[in-house]
């Protein structure tokens, strides 16, 4: 299993659209084959940050959803209010 974290920085002012748009979009991710779980946070002291933390099957998986049909209706929703790119790392557990 490997958790991806995806940072996204939202234009000043867009945070309750972008939040509207990943509760409308979530289910493209979260339906995706090799998706385990996602959940999306928001910053406290940077509130136009929100990190999606999605945990995958492997970035195989991950890369999967990213060539499939469904990457595309996913980014028209919430890439509008992107201030910049996301910055996405994939990281695994290390043992107890």
């Amino acid at each position: 299993m490997v958790l991806e974290i995806a940072q996204f920085d939202i234009v000043p002012g867009a945070e309750e659209a972008f939040a509207q748009a990943y509760g409308r979009a979530s289910h493209l991710v979260a339906a995706t084959p090799g998706c385990r779980s996602m959940r999306m946070t928001r910053g406290v002291e940077h509130p136009s940050r929100f990190v999606l933390l999605t945990e995958w099957d492997s970035v195989e998986a991950h890369e999967a959803f990213r060539g499939s049909d469904r990457f595309a209706p996913w980014r028209t929703e919430v890439g509008p209010h992107f201030a910049q790119a996301p910055v996405v790392a994939h990281v695994v557990d290390l043992p107890a």
